[in-house]
């Protein structure tokens, strides 16, 4: 059964089995006055999102019945979820299974045993990004060569086909596409992207773009990589 906390502020699903960290995470983040929504199967927290609007996403890989990677695939083919941060919380910490939730549409990855204060931080700066985002009114399209990004809309199309992005590859365009032929370095594009001082690696930030580029098909090979630099998006010279 569910358990939820009322609140005035962002809606927190958290898909966990484990009755402890279930406990632990109740206390700990309640006390952020956010509204919290506890389920303990991936099935659950899907048909919660069907007929729910939500914040963020605290998701369990080893879950019963179908796993958290399983579970990430089939939010992000929900319309209603497409920004959605979704955080996966696990005690798989192999830098392979990191990339994999990376690459299936995680926005971020924390490990178990994890300290609680650290995951509201995570929590606090996913939101932050989702209010900065639903906050833009102005300079909503930007567009160079086929590709088209519609803040305001948060959809992008390549020539007449919508392109279906979660939401750091969808602010990796964006901040792309608003600084065309610059080059930024890795810590560059997560303090865009993240804000100073986030804890993610050069790695999470390729893997990241290597999803992005393979999403554009040929229009990927825009994004550039700069050996021993970083990443720029290069104009068509057409």
């Amino acid at each position: 059964m569910s358990k939820v906390a009322l609140s005035i502020k962002a809606v927190i699903l958290i898909i966990e089995d484990d009755p402890e960290i279930q406990e632990l995470l109740f206390h700990s983040l309640s006390k952020e006055s956010w509204k919290l929504v506890q389920v303990e199967s991936g099935e659950k927290g899907l048909e919660y999102l069907k007929s729910e609007k939500v914040n963020c996403i605290l998701l369990d890989i080893m879950l019963p019945g179908i796993d958290g990677l399983k579970v990430i695939k089939k939010i992000r083919k929900l319309e209603q979820c497409i920004d959605v941060p979704v955080i996966m919380t696990t005690a798989k910490g192999e830098e392979s299974d990191i990339i994999t939730g990376l690459e299936l549409g995680a926005d971020d990855y924390v490990v178990k045993p994890y300290s609680p204060k650290v995951l509201v931080a995570r929590i606090r700066a996913a939101l932050r990004r989702q209010e900065e985002r639903v906050s833009i009114v102005n300079n909503t399209i930007l567009q160079q060569g086929a590709l088209k990004l519609d803040s305001a809309r948060h959809v992008v199309f390549n020539g007449d086909q919508q392109i279906d992005l979660h939401v750091t590859e969808f602010a990796l365009l964006k901040h792309f596409l608003s600084n065309p032929e610059i080059v930024f370095s890795r810590n560059q594009i997560i303090t865009a992207i993240h804000g100073f001082d986030y804890p993610v690696t050069d790695r999470s930030v390729d893997v990241q773009i290597l999803g992005l580029r393979k999403k554009l098909g040929e229009t990927g090979d825009m994004i550039e990589t700069i050996r021993g630099v970083g990443y720029r998006f290069k104009l068509n010279e057409k």
